[in-house]
């Protein structure tokens, strides 16, 4: 399985990513590895994912996303798949 997913860093700023391992993902970000733009913006905090078949599918939905305004991703994390690991 591959996953879109958005996390919430301690600035309140979304970011957004797509993995196939997610729970390895969200500890590379908590330890600063994630992505140059989560490392000074620790820590992060799951709020949102999505689970595809292919990658291909997930970094699609990972574009779509990232082209959203800021008030479109906040409604899309209140809306559903929200999950804590």
């Amino acid at each position: 399985m591959y996953y879109t997913y958005m996390l919430r860093c301690s600035d309140g700023s979304l970011y957004t990513g797509y993995t196939n391992r997610l729970e390895y993902r969200i500890s590379q970000h908590q330890a600063g590895k994630g992505a140059k733009y989560t490392k000074g913006r620790r820590p992060v905090q799951l709020v949102y994912v999505e689970e595809y078949e292919t990658k291909g599918e997930a970094m699609k939905r990972e574009n779509q996303i990232k082209q959203l305004s800021k008030s479109e991703k906040e409604a899309l994390v209140l809306s559903k798949k929200t999950q804590t690991i």
